[in-house]
């Protein structure tokens, strides 16, 4: 009979430290690929944001431009003055 104790385990020479080992490094590449992945879908959210902001602020000012007033509401302002 063995015992499951963690100097067994280290001493027993059976392969199961290397397994636990194998299961730690696979955990932490897990780890550091959805941190990259989650990292990459903010800032595409960000940056994707920021560019829808920028294109609306560009056809705001393209609508107002197209939004002059005519002259002749300018005459209608400035003669009662």
């Amino acid at each position: 009979l063995r015992c499951c104790t963690a100097a067994s385990v280290v001493t027993d020479g059976s392969g199961a430290a290397e397994d636990e080992r194998s299961l730690y490094i696979m955990r932490v590449v897990q780890i550091a690929v959805m941190c990259v992945l989650a990292l990459t879908v903010a800032f595409g959210i960000f940056f994707l944001g920021c560019n829808l902001l920028i294109k609306s602020e560009g056809m705001v000012n393209f609508l107002v431009k197209d939004r002059r007033p005519s002259k002749e509401v300018e005459a209608v302002v400035v003669g009662p003055y």
